[in-house]
């Protein structure tokens, strides 16, 4: 029987306005997304780079990190679009659910590398501004999976156990009707939630540069969600026995570490600037070669250079 305290399922999944259908799991990856890229852009200009440059990033990441999280879901979940009565058409249909954080990552991170050559910003710098808007957008973005019924734990008697109904194909089989499991996207989100406040911390006293503020982000990404994907009852890809997210999630430690110790060891000094050598902020030489402010956020507003300023009059000698 459903305890009186426990987490129901939402019974809506998606808005229906006219022919256009609205899910709630893509307006919670959409909406995460947004409060990441106006963050991260306030946190890139307050360190002297270009607040718009995160527009590249966003696209580039976004683009790619969609393509690398569908691709690593399908991978570690080959057998629900492959083989006998299955659609491989399926794959496209990422707005029913299934994209991966993990591939999500990787994917990202290619985007990230090409946007940082376009506008001359450190990968590292990047990332570090990112770290506190990603763990918001992951919070944001595991409530999605709460819309789609999916990605629950195992059974529980906790007063704040999961509603998931018996029809549900991925309810286990042989547990009766009414069982509650672990709410493992609610676990995540709190979990990111936690993180932000720890890491912003640890920012706020020990300011970290150069990629170790990342390398912190995934320390701290990782133990979480090896605890929550252990927890998860859905079908997924074994490796010697483990689930590949556990894998994931514990590389995901390992490479933080890594980035942790090698980058403390090559910058040994202050973070002067967030760009690449040779680069910098175009808005800081058109600040320093405009007299006239009123023409500096000219260029701001339009984006085009002022005109020179003309030679002074003299009077005839």
């Amino acid at each position: 029987m459903i305890l009186p305290m426990s987490i129901p399922s939402p019974d809506l999944q998606f808005l229906q306005i006219g022919p256009l259908r609205i899910y709630f799991y893509a307006l919670c990856i959409i909406v995460g997304i947004i409060l990441a890229g106006i963050w991260t852009a306030r946190r890139l200009s307050r360190r002297g780079g270009e607040k718009g440059a995160t527009l590249d990033f966003l696209v580039w990441s976004l683009v790619l990190g969609i393509i690398g999280a569908r691709l690593y879901h399908v991978v570690t979940h080959w057998g629900d679009y492959f083989g006998a009565g299955k659609n491989p058409l399926e794959i496209f249909a990422f707005w029913n659910g299934g994209i991966a954080i993990f591939g999500a990552l990787l994917g990202g991170g290619i985007g990230v590398l090409i946007a940082s050559r376009i506008t001359g910003i450190r990968f590292a710098s990047f990332a570090d501004a990112l770290v506190p808007g990603l763990l918001l957008a992951q919070a944001v973005g595991r409530l999605g999976n709460w819309f789609n019924h999916e990605l629950f734990g195992g059974p529980t008697t906790l007063p704040w156990g999961l509603e998931i109904e018996a029809s549900n194909p991925a309810f286990p089989i042989g547990l009766p009707e009414g069982t509650l499991f672990h709410p493992t996207f609610l676990y995540e989100a709190l979990w990111n939630i936690l993180g932000i406040i720890v890491l912003l911390a640890i920012e706020r006293k020990w300011r970290p540069r150069w990629g170790i503020f990342f390398g912190m982000y995934l320390v701290w990404y990782g133990i979480g969600r090896a605890f929550t994907e252990s927890l998860r009852v859905d079908p997924s890809l074994l490796f010697l026995g483990i689930r590949t997210n556990v894998l994931a999630a514990l590389l995901a430690i390992v490479v933080g570490l890594i980035v942790i110790i090698v980058q403390r060891r090559r910058h040994v000094g202050i973070e002067t600037s967030v760009y690449l050598p040779g680069r910098s902020n175009p808005l800081d030489s058109v600040l320093r070669d405009t007299a006239d402010p009123e023409q500096f956020f000219h260029v701001i507003d339009h984006g085009d250079a002022p005109a020179p300023a003309a030679a002074p009059a003299t009077s005839p000698r």
